[in-house]
């Protein structure tokens, strides 16, 4: 596990709001392309996936927990994908706070795409909440593509909420949902960019249940 300096702190607490690169319950931190630390709980369990970059998450059926997995990128010229799967038991209600943040000071692209993939239990409830952001004064651009896939088994419910903050030069967001009986979905997405920065998004839900709602 590398070591946290000023400069990932500050990123760590804009995109996930972790103090001096903690937080309470579990949590992974993912700095360029390694481990910079993880905590797994008696409800909560983070593995490093051995068939691909990422990791997988685990929330056993019935807990009331939070957990922490943001991803930050200060060398420049990095490029990754990163695949994180979400296992949400049954009748669990759980908040997970996610994020990237880039700091380029160099000529080169720094990229982080990462694919998000959600398994939702019965009657279980999903807050999700993603920041992105970008700083240096360097040339290279900074470039970040997430993919969102959502599976909501009967009377599941997700709520997320996407923030993109500033300093992206470019995005393409990609959402994809299937729906069961009874199950709800909610998304609220914010993308902000300036000057020469642009930004993409799409959505795809299937409604697959019956008396499902996605807003």
């Amino acid at each position: 596990m590398s070591e946290l300096n000023r400069v990932d702190t500050t990123l760590l607490e804009v995109i996930a709001g972790m103090k001096d690169g903690k937080a309470e319950g579990a949590f992974n931190i993912r700095k360029d392309s390694g481990c910079a630390g993880r905590v797994n709980t008696e409800n909560v369990t983070i593995t490093t996936k051995t068939d691909k970059p990422g990791i997988d998450i685990r929330f056993v059926p019935g807990c009331k927990d939070s957990c922490h997995i943001p991803v930050i990128i200060t060398e420049s010229g990095l490029r990754e994908t990163v695949y994180n799967d979400f296992y949400v038991g049954e009748d669990s209600d759980v908040t997970i706070i996610a994020g990237c943040g880039i700091h380029n000071c160099g000529k080169a692209t720094s990229r982080h795409d990462g694919v998000h993939t959600f398994h939702v239990g019965k009657n279980a409830k999903v807050k999700y909440v993603e920041r992105h952001y970008g700083e240096g004064d360097g040339e290279g651009k900074k470039i970040m593509n997430p993919e969102t896939i959502v599976f909501l088994e009967d009377g599941a419910s997700m709520e997320m909420e996407t923030t993109q903050i500033k300093g992206v030069d470019d995005t393409h967001r990609v959402t994809k949902a299937v729906l069961g009986e009874k199950s709800d979905l909610v998304v609220r997405e914010k993308i902000y960019t300036s000057g020469t920065q642009q930004a993409s998004t799409e959505f795809s839900v299937d409604m697959n249940g019956k008396d499902c709602r996605a807003d």
